[in-house]
């Protein structure tokens, strides 16, 4: 499927269950979320808006996601109330099987050098999506961070 294909395929509302890891191995949460990606400019862009809670409290988030045809990359832009609170994170990357793998960086305090986040969009099936998000520490390791395993909802 080319990379156009793959964006129309993600439009619609989608439920699941999100999984999240702040330390290599340790699960510390497992909750529900709802998305939406909804088509802007045409078709090459995606909003993607989600919504959902983590260790009970309420979170949600936004993302932009495009394909550069010019670069032949995907290229997406990220914040929510969670991970991302404090900055946008820029990732670009190219396609891969069922879908596409994009990394940027952040900033995990003053003197601190960056840490790594890549972020794997596959769709299993039209009706089942999952996204993962892998922190890279400064030294290359990579551990998972979050897990959304996604199905779309009817109507």
């Amino acid at each position: 499927m080319d990379p156009q294909q793959f964006l129309a395929a993600l439009v619609g509302k989608w439920k699941g269950d999100c999984s999240t890891w702040f330390e290599p191995g340790i699960l510390a949460d497992v909750s529900e979320v709802e998305g939406e990606f909804s088509p802007l400019l045409g078709s090459t862009l995606l909003k993607h808006e989600y919504q959902g809670a983590i260790q009970g409290k309420p979170r949600t988030g936004i993302e932009w996601i495009a394909y550069n045809s010019v670069a032949h990359k995907f290229e997406i832009a990220w914040f929510d109330s969670f991970h991302m609170n404090y900055a946008i994170l820029y990732s670009t990357g190219t396609s891969a099987e069922n879908g596409f793998s994009v990394s940027g960086e952040y900033d995990v305090g003053n003197g601190h050098p960056r840490w790594g986040w890549r972020t794997v969009f596959r769709l299993d099936d039209p009706e089942h999506l999952v996204l993962q998000a892998y922190n890279v520490t400064p030294d290359g390791m990579e551990a998972l961070a979050v897990e959304t395993r996604y199905q779309r909802v009817a109507g």
